[in-house]
């Protein structure tokens, strides 16, 4: 399964994708990026004369570029034709340690805790340009299939 299979199957679209590209991915973890648009929704009213990224906004960029596509990676024998991943989000423990700003481009890298019975618990962590780290924590979550329908 390539790269781009796996973006291909995630289960969001604009404007609440947060990929932009997908590194690297191996049986361990993933990495990606993405570029927060200055015309970004969320912008607006989240700090009047200082707009910053929402925390939720940069747990689910982690979440979508490090632990879904992970996921999708893992159990990529089962997601053949017939079924797409259903996702689910258990568990997260996140810090923020800096600000993200309109514009600025993340990096997020996850290394596998464990996968067993369909759920998947990853340390992430997101670094900025200057490669500082933004944010860091655990993010679990479930993945199973389902029917495509026809």
């Amino acid at each position: 399964m390539t790269t781009q299979e796996i973006l291909d199957l995630l289960p969001y679209s604009s404007p609440f994708l947060f990929v932009d590209e997908l590194h690297e991915i191996s049986e361990d973890g993933a990495k990606g990026s993405y570029t927060f648009k200055t015309d970004e929704h969320f912008y607006k009213g989240h700090f009047k004369d200082l707009p910053i990224t929402p925390g939720v906004i940069l747990t689910e960029t982690m979440a979508q570029i490090a632990v879904i596509t992970l996921g999708i990676y893992l159990g990529r024998e089962k997601i053949e034709g017939t079924t797409m991943p259903e996702i689910a989000l258990t568990s997260i423990a996140v810090n923020f340690h800096a600000p993200v700003f309109p514009g600025e481009k993340v990096t997020v890298t996850s290394q596998k805790k464990y996968f067993r019975f369909g759920k998947l618990s990853c340390d992430v962590e997101m670094r900025n340009s200057e490669d500082k780290i933004v944010c860091s924590g655990n993010i679990s979550g479930f993945l199973k299939q389902k029917k495509c329908s026809e």
